[in-house]
């Protein structure tokens, strides 16, 4: 159903100043093959939303609060989640997908306006083709997971580290450092964690939309990997030191719960106002340890987008040296990453 054009602009938008240069190319011909395949790639490869995705079903509430699990830790598995009982089950898991589908979808339009910067910032004719598709894909992608919240809950406000993420790279001056942020770092997080939902997911519907992005977001990020692995060996060291630096603090920005800000922190919060205690499920939660840990194991917990994905890219590109892998550690000591135990507790004392 379609909805009537305003009489006036949107008032529900922001915006942050996004000065680059915009590069001409006038050689037409391939100068980098790899991206030029995976141009052709992506233009066979097209889906479309209306025609591919049957928007006329009913979401699965049995089937979408039995596989639900909260950023890698398989909550469903416990008895904690056993004994909440279905109505507030399905309360619960509802509400929280659609907060965490919702900073997908706020990433997903991050991700759209970085393309389209790039299309006029990417030096190479290869680059720019490639980035145009990825515009494409990003629109649509932005399509499918709004209209899948609207069929779910409502449309939650973006969490405060990926709008800083959004706006460092969005204003970063330097077509490089959008690629890190976004194509590897952003993207590659996204990819993690869609191919996660899916795999965890027996609701039809999200399944398949899941399956059709995470195909996007393969391509999106091995634009990124090929762009990069051609253009890192020719930066200086000072110039590498700043790109690392730069991907550390997209990642930063994401997983860091020191200040607060985490997506985990924002779930619980959300559970207590459906009126959970959470001193009492967090205990529950605490005494399954064993179970979530082995569940964590299987999809790497909640550092695994990073150490499981982020950072093998990052060397495999040449942007990850001993100094910024000290950087990497010490966060991932700082949020207790290894210590279930821990864990639990220190969302206990954050909420």
């Amino acid at each position: 159903m379609t909805i009537p054009l305003p009489k006036a602009h949107p008032q529900s938008q922001s915006g942050v100043k996004a000065s680059l240069e915009a590069i001409y190319n006038w050689n037409y011909a391939s100068e980098i093959d790899s991206l030029r395949t995976l141009y052709a790639n992506a233009l066979d490869r097209q889906w479309n939303a209306l025609r591919d995705l049957d928007w006329e079903l009913e979401i699965d509430r049995e089937a979408f609060s039995r596989t639900f699990s909260l950023a890698g830790v398989p909550i469903q598995e416990t008895v904690f989640w056993r004994d909440l009982g279905e109505d507030l089950r399905w309360e619960v898991s509802r509400r929280s997908a659609a907060f965490m589908l919702s900073n997908f979808l706020h990433g997903e339009q991050g991700a759209l306006i970085v393309a389209a910067q790039l299309v006029n910032a990417v030096p190479h004719m290869d680059g720019k083709f490639y980035a145009a598709t990825q515009t494409l894909d990003e629109a649509r992608d932005v399509e499918v997971f709004a209209a899948y919240i609207r069929k779910l809950d409502e449309v939650y406000p973006i969490a405060p580290g990926l709008k800083q993420l959004l706006d460092n790279v969005l204003q970063a001056d330097d077509w490089k450092k959008k690629a890190v942020g976004m194509q590897v770092v952003a993207e590659g997080l996204a990819l993690y964690s869609f191919r996660d939902m899916r795999n965890q997911t027996e609701e039809p519907l999200l399944k398949k939309l899941l399956t059709y992005v995470s195909r996007d977001e393969a391509r999106h990020t091995g634009y990124g990997v090929k762009y990069l692995s051609a253009i890192v060996p020719t930066l200086t060291l000072a110039e590498r030191d700043e790109f690392e630096d730069f991907a550390f603090e997209s990642a930063r920005l994401l997983i860091d719960s020191r200040a607060g800000n985490s997506i985990r922190e924002s779930v619980f919060k959300l559970w207590a106002s459906l009126g959970i205690d959470m001193g009492a499920a967090l205990a529950s939660i605490l005494k399954d340890r064993e179970r979530i840990a082995k569940g964590m194991e299987r999809t790497g917990g909640r550092m695994g987008p990073v150490r499981g994905f982020v950072i093998p890219t990052l060397r495999s590109i040449g942007l990850y040296s001993e100094r910024v892998r000290g950087r990497f550690d010490e966060m991932f000591r700082a949020n207790l990453g290894e210590d279930l135990e821990a864990w639990v507790n220190q969302g206990y004392e954050r909420v």
